[in-house]
């Protein structure tokens, strides 16, 4: 399995955060796995990756949460879309959820930077899955 550089999980859930950092860790996916707890911390880290400001590697794989505090997933994506295409083009993003609402999947296919959605927290299978499909 090929190994990343920069894993990027965003979520408000500690517990979430714990179990998907340890197990991605464990299956040794990426160099470097960042954790940021909303939207908008999410977008500032981004900007920053995507301006190749040093120490803000820019991301192989973005994980983000529905709901969350502060900035949930969909006001995320609505801001994502206007990065640069150049920009996001190199990086996967998948959506994390409790709750896979019928509604939220409706409206996550308004997204298309997001290629897939998965049950939180992650479990090995979806880890190989993504990295044998994307990467």
């Amino acid at each position: 399995m090929k190994r990343l550089k920069t894993i990027l999980l965003i979520d408000d859930d500690d517990t979430t955060n714990y179990l998907n950092h340890r197990l991605l860790s464990r299956m040794d996916t990426a160099e470097d796995i960042r954790v940021v707890t909303n939207g908008e911390e999410a977008l500032d880290y981004l900007g920053k990756a995507f301006a190749d400001v040093e120490g803000y590697p820019r991301p192989d794989l973005i994980f983000v949460d529905i709901k969350m505090s502060v900035m949930d997933g969909f006001e995320f994506l609505e801001e994502y879309q206007k990065f640069n295409e150049e920009d996001k083009k190199r990086t996967v993003m998948m959506m994390l959820t409790s709750s896979a609402s019928f509604y939220d999947l409706e409206k996550l296919k308004q997204f298309p930077d997001v290629l897939k959605h998965y049950s939180k927290p992650l479990a090995e299978a979806d880890v190989r899955e993504i990295m044998q499909e994307h990467f």
